[in-house]
């Protein structure tokens, strides 16, 4: 028996405030034999276009935008407060420069065709991309958002939409 129940978004009973912000992500695409990973803490959950949504921001430096942009499906894995360090160690290194299942010690699982997520996982979204918009400084209203910026290195927002929702049993 898989590891995970597959539910509804919408039967879904999570903060998205506290899953983002402060028990962190791993976005994470490409296929299990070419993939890549990275943490966020800013992003959404919602509705949009009449279909269940996330927004994600990866940086134009950031490895796996090059896998999100070549790939139409993206994960986004949440983690139980025990991998903090993994977490931690997936956001401060580049998958350029190093292996992140082995110095993590994550075990990438492929939980959908043509996605990559992990075992280690409590709560996996699969998500299929929908729309992109790169922010741009001229938009920002407030102007406390340009001091997220000192390197000019703008997001690239990404909308998904929510395709499967895997709970860990």
């Amino acid at each position: 028996m898989s590891k995970f129940k597959e539910v509804s978004p919408n039967d879904l009973n999570e903060s998205a405030f506290r899953l983002i912000g402060k028990e962190w992500m791993l976005i994470t695409a490409g296929t299990m034999e070419s993939w890549n990973t990275m943490t966020a803490s800013w992003g959404a959950m919602g509705e949009l276009w009449k279909k269940p949504v996330v927004f994600t921001f990866i940086r134009p430096t950031r490895y796996t935008l090059e896998f999100v942009e070549r790939e139409p499906l993206f994960t986004l894995c949440f983690f139980e407060e025990k991998y903090r360090a993994a977490l931690n160690f997936c956001g401060a290194h580049s998958g350029r420069d190093c292996n992140k299942a082995e110095k993590t010690g994550l075990t990438p699982v492929e939980v959908s065709p043509g996605t990559v997520s992990f075992e280690e996982a409590r709560l996996i979204l699969v998500c299929r991309k929908l729309y992109f918009q790169d922010l741009k400084p001229e938009n920002f209203i407030d102007p406390e958002i340009e001091k997220n910026y000192p390197k000019k290195d703008y997001h690239r927002m990404y909308v998904g939409e929510v395709l499967r929702v895997l709970v860990a049993q």
